[in-house]
């Protein structure tokens, strides 16, 4: 038997898999597409109806609310430097990819994360998968996204959506699963209902775990946007992408500083908030 043989055929029937699905699925990804997109046109847009300055001072005044106001000047500052860069727009469209493919994630992953929490036989399967999801690299995931959806930011928002996930489902599971038991205990004996043990009890001692998570997705998140900058995502992502292709070095290191000062930013903010619940729950 020829040793190519296996593989050959396995190329095969994933290649006819991905025909039979583009074919019979045009209209489903179709929607999906315009879905995606119209979200995240929709966050780009609210961005950027005020100007730089006023995002920077809400930016200034939340980190001063949940960190100090030392970092809340910092954080403000940073922002202005994107802007002085001459990578606002692009700054504001990355936070938007990013924004959307995150909530979507958490979206799914949290209720997900919730239900794997109560039932142990979920997570066992759940598990592998989420492995997997974590183990391949990120491009991965852009290649099917092109052939069922094309170039653009649906792309990138479907990919980065499947990468920022597993943080998600893992960490809200976790959380989930760690309540005390002498708490559950307790609830049992004063006659709590499902509901009233979930949001009374377990959510709050997960609250920081689930934080963490979104912590996490967020970083994954940003991982997966500059790397989508390949199939025309928009945003600093693209910028890299295309100062590389033409050897721009100065554009690329301004959008590569542009991207830092945003994941710095957003990584503090969601840290501290998340620093926040576990003292409330203490």
């Amino acid at each position: 038997m020829d040793m190519n043989t296996i593989p050959n055929a396995f190329d095969e029937v994933i290649d006819n898999a991905l025909y039979w699905v583009s074919d019979h699925g045009e209209g489903l990804f179709d929607f999906i597409r315009a879905l995606l997109e119209g979200t995240y046109d929709g966050i780009l847009w609210m961005l950027q109806l005020v100007p730089f300055y006023v995002i920077a001072a809400l930016i200034a005044l939340v980190g001063w609310r949940l960190m100090n106001l030392w970092s809340g000047l910092l954080a403000g500052i940073a922002l202005v430097v994107c802007a002085l860069m001459g990578l606002w727009a692009e700054t504001m469209s990355t936070l938007a990819l990013v924004v959307t493919a995150t909530v979507l994630a958490l979206v799914t992953g949290i209720p997900l994360g919730i239900t794997a929490g109560y039932f142990r036989s979920l997570d066992r399967y759940l598990e592998p998968v989420l492995d997997l999801i974590q183990t391949l690299p990120p491009y991965i995931y852009l290649l099917p996204a092109i052939a069922l959806m094309g170039f653009g930011p649906a792309t990138a928002l479907a990919a980065t959506f499947v990468v920022a996930m597993p943080p998600a489902v893992r960490l809200t599971a976790l959380g989930i699963r760690q309540t005390p038991h002498v708490f559950i205990e307790l609830g049992q004996a004063s006659g709590l209902t499902g509901w009233q043990m979930f949001t009374k009890i377990r959510l709050p001692f997960a609250l920081p775990s689930i934080m963490a998570g979104i912590n996490q997705s967020l970083m994954m998140a940003f991982g997966m946007v500059v790397i989508a900058g390949i199939v025309g995502s928009g945003g600093l992502g693209e910028t890299i992408y295309g100062a590389v292709r033409t050897l721009d070095i100065a554009t690329s290191i301004n959008a590569a500083i542009a991207i830092v000062i945003l994941t710095m930013i957003l990584d503090r903010l969601t840290q501290s908030a998340a620093a926040r619940s576990k003292g409330r729950a203490d």
